[in-house]
């Protein structure tokens, strides 16, 4: 928040009585349009999700529209409720688990709004799944490449909200490099609509944004005025997806994924890793990638496992689209069920103790295969 700033903190989790709970029932009810879970079983259902963690919500809502979302805002700020946004539940780390209303997005705020070819660029509602969305773009030759491994289940607005990576994060960066906008919802019912700055945004002085009584103004005065001191604490790494992207608010280009030189500002960023705590997503703008018409694929076997944590540095001078490691514990479980065994078989020889599956993916594929006698 910024200096000077007088704010209401946020309402901690808390339990509700009987009495509370069919009020707040009835509410949603009469303001929404939204689905309401509030049964044992439902709750029960949404108290998980693919990490370890479990945690009974107040109730589980799943809205139809964007005032839905509006309403649930209100109500849970006169309840003193908190919420929490929900896509597929497929993180490991229970980012969608809370003693709190949660949100179900991916029944229906899940469509795409706008595609333009032209420009590779689309606007997705949050609770749409990335197979669903990289079927939609099949057609066109592009694809959304932030490929996580739960493609079939994961939602966009919840891979923006962890800023997910993927396996080709090496060649395509992670959901903040390929995030262009940013629609939400903020905590007072407002809405936020935030991209990369303009010139004239970049260039305005400190003593300008003094001046500006927006929230993107003195968001902004916040980062110029502590830009020194936010470039010497943010390590500069490739897959920097913990805490806030506070260097998203640093003028002069040094707004990427983690004070690289030469990339965007872009105030869209704030939102991507935040975990739904600064708002709820009305509608995401993605970068989009021309799908790769070659590939070629190495299978490097490793005596021990610390020998390919230490390939692995070397292999990406060659330019890999993607790096992956399998460990003996999952060449052995995979080839203990029937349906991987065959596969399993074709490529792994010996028994390796551990493997790095390299992938080149370069327009022409006499590159690919010099860059795979290379490995």
């Amino acid at each position: 928040v910024p200096p000077g700033d007088t704010h209401n903190p946020p309402p901690k989790p808390r339990d509700l009585d009987a009495g509370e709970l069919r009020r707040l029932r009835q509410r949603i009810d009469s303001e929404t349009q939204c689905e309401i879970l509030f049964s044992r079983f439902d709750r029960g259902r949404y108290a998980t999700d693919a990490s370890h963690y479990q945690m009974c919500p107040l109730g589980v809502v799943v809205p139809k529209t964007i005032d839905d979302l509006r309403a649930l805002i209100s109500i849970a700020h006169d309840s003193e409720i908190c919420l929490t946004g929900r896509g597929g539940g497929t993180s490991q780390n229970g980012q969608t688990i809370n003693r709190s209303l949660i949100i179900d997005y991916s029944k229906y705020l899940n469509q795409l709004v706008h595609l333009d070819a032209n420009q590779k660029r689309c606007i997705v509602q949050p609770g749409i799944v990335l197979d669903h969305l990289n079927a939609k773009l099949r057609s066109t030759g592009l694809w959304y490449p932030v490929d996580v491994s739960t493609s079939s289940r994961a939602t966009l607005g919840g891979m923006t909200g962890n800023n997910s990576c993927g396996s080709r994060s090496i060649r395509y960066g992670t959901m903040r490099d390929n995030v262009e906008s940013v629609r939400a919802l903020l905590a007072d019912g407002s809405t936020a609509h935030w991209r990369e700055l303009s010139v004239e945004d970049q260039q305005r002085s400190q003593a300008e944004l003094e001046t500006r009584t927006d929230l993107l103004g003195r968001l902004l005065h916040l980062g110029a005025s502590n830009q020194s001191l936010i470039e010497s604490r943010l390590p500069q790494l490739m897959r920097r997806v913990g805490g806030y992207n506070i260097d998203a608010l640093i003028p002069d280009g040094n707004g990427g994924s983690g004070c690289w030189p030469g990339t965007k500002s872009n105030p869209a960023h704030l939102f991507v890793g935040s975990e739904g705590t600064l708002g709820l997503f009305e509608e995401i703008e993605l970068k989009l990638s021309p799908i790769p018409t070659n590939k070629t694929l190495g299978v490097c076997h490793f005596k021990t496992f610390y020998a390919a944590m230490d390939a692995a540095q070397h292999l990406v001078t060659l330019g890999p689209s993607a790096v992956e490691l399998v460990d003996r514990t999952m060449i052995d479980l995979s080839r203990d069920i029937p349906m991987f065994a065959k596969t399993v078989d074709l490529f792994v020889k010996g028994q390796p103790d551990a493997l790095l599956l390299v992938e080149f993916s370069e327009e022409d594929q006499l590159e690919n295969i010099r860059r795979l006698n290379q490995l």
